[in-house]
């Protein structure tokens, strides 16, 4: 079975959805089945959402953690440096305390 057509919530085909499951639509996929010569329309549900706090990994704020930054993001690279982070060339990477880069917004960069 493939998947040939995925639709997010509001996209030509997806209407009637939307009014029947509203906000708990997150996409609908057609999927075509060549043995049998069928179609389906499948549904992504939101079954139920509950508050969340991601896990730290037993990080303290004083921790030290590895951020990757690309190359070209001079301006980022400049802000961590400022910060107080540290350049390791060995492992290219950059080095920073975990309290300034959960407030700098760079929790996605984390290496590990």
């Amino acid at each position: 079975m493939k998947t040939r057509l995925t639709l997010r919530p509001g996209q030509n085909g997806t209407k009637k959805l939307v009014a029947k499951y509203g906000r708990r639509l997150v996409a609908v996929r057609y999927r075509y089945d060549p043995a049998y010569r069928m179609r389906q329309k499948t549904v992504e549900l939101i079954e139920e959402e509950l508050p969340w706090d991601p896990v730290t990994r037993g990080r303290t704020p004083g921790d030290l953690v590895l951020l990757r930054l690309g190359y070209h993001e001079d301006k980022l690279r400049q802000s961590v440096k400022a910060a107080g982070g540290m350049w390791l060339p060995e492992r290219k990477l950059w080095q920073l305390n975990y309290r300034l880069t959960m407030a700098m917004g760079l929790s996605d960069r984390i290496v590990g």
